[in-house]
């Protein structure tokens, strides 16, 4: 069986990452990394965010969203993965879901509209005790793992290695349950696995670029045996987590009955190429490459976080173990 991309849905991935190559680069990473005090979510992209339907991607179309599904969502998880961006659009586009599977008519003519122009931000706390919430200081809904949605709760920053993302504890506020109890758990999942594998992709393409042009005694760097091979290696290991990702988003769109096995098989291989990809990178990019001034650290600290995030590799291998073997 031929599985991949649509046209459309590749056009979609390109379009987010040609407005972030040309609007907010890397560069406008740094600043974001560097403004220990701002809150993580630059306006310019939180507003294209909006405005371009990346937050409204599984919203339906009776609440002002584009009804497409996890295949789509992960497509634009992917672009943001390769440029590092920061923001709560995750937590954003989680909420969203959790209120459309399990919310009540009224939570979802409150905050699906909301939270598919960017009018409202939303969160998805990973533990029970709200504790390290990304953007949970900012968000305006937080959904619980026990699916309730919390709001006006107090919130303390939590500092993070990965400057490019704000993190804070969550305490009080006003708690709603939702109808149902979603598993956002492996939505979420799926989305940091398909980050992963962007990330993953755009370190291994500039450390191929780069070794290319890098000379040692006279030749590239890159036509050494030993990096040649073992950045082809990495190659294959990002492009079987790639379709990893994207074959468990749509086994989470259709309810496939190997939909559980496809998350914790994307989790597991999307963790292994990014950490692989950008300690390679720092590695091929010799002495430059573990300074502050390169964005190296960049990628590879995204790749450490989200790495552990709803599950590290070892427990996702452990439950592909269980899931088959029993």
């Amino acid at each position: 069986m031929y599985f991949a991309l649509t046209e459309d849905q590749q056009e979609f991935g390109a379009a987010v990452q040609g407005w972030l190559a040309e609007r907010f680069d890397l560069a406008a990473v740094r600043v974001v990394v560097e403004d220990t005090e701002g809150d993580g979510n630059p306006a310019a992209l939180w507003k294209a965010a909006g405005e371009q339907g990346w937050l409204a991607v599984t919203v339906p179309e009776e609440f002002d969203g584009l009804g497409l599904g996890l295949v789509e969502a992960q497509v634009i998880a992917r672009a943001l993965g390769a440029g590092v961006a920061p923001g709560p659009w995750r937590g954003t586009v989680l909420a969203a879901e959790a209120i459309r599977l399990g919310g009540t008519d009224g939570q979802k003519a409150t905050w699906l509209p909301r939270l598919a122009t960017g009018d409202a931000i939303g969160a998805v706390a990973a533990r029970r005790d709200l504790a390290a919430v990304e953007y949970g200081a900012i968000a305006d809904v937080v959904v619980t793992p026990e699916g309730a949605l919390v709001t006006g709760a107090s919130a303390t920053p939590r500092g993070s290695y990965d400057g490019a993302v704000r993190l804070a504890d969550l305490r009080g506020g006003t708690v709603e349950e939702l109808a149902t109890a979603p598993d956002i758990a492996a939505r979420a999942a799926v989305l940091v696995a398909a980050d992963l594998v962007g990330v993953a992709r755009e370190a291994l393409t500039r450390t191929v670029a780069y070794d290319r042009e890098r000379k040692q005694f006279g030749v590239p760097v890159g036509s050494f045996q030993a990096i040649k091979h073992a950045l082809a290696d990495l190659h294959c290991t990002v492009t079987m987590a790639e379709h990893a990702a994207l074959y468990a988003a749509h086994a989470l769109d259709v309810g496939a009955e190997d939909g559980a096995l496809a998350v914790a098989v994307a989790k597991a291989k999307a963790g292994d190429a990014a950490v692989a990809s950008t300690g390679a990178m720092i590695q091929y990019h010799g002495g430059i490459g573990y300074t502050w001034e390169h964005e190296a650290h960049f990628f590879y600290k995204r790749a450490k976080r989200l790495a552990g995030l709803y599950g590290g590799v070892d427990q996702h291998r452990e439950r592909i173990a269980a899931l088959t073997l029993g």
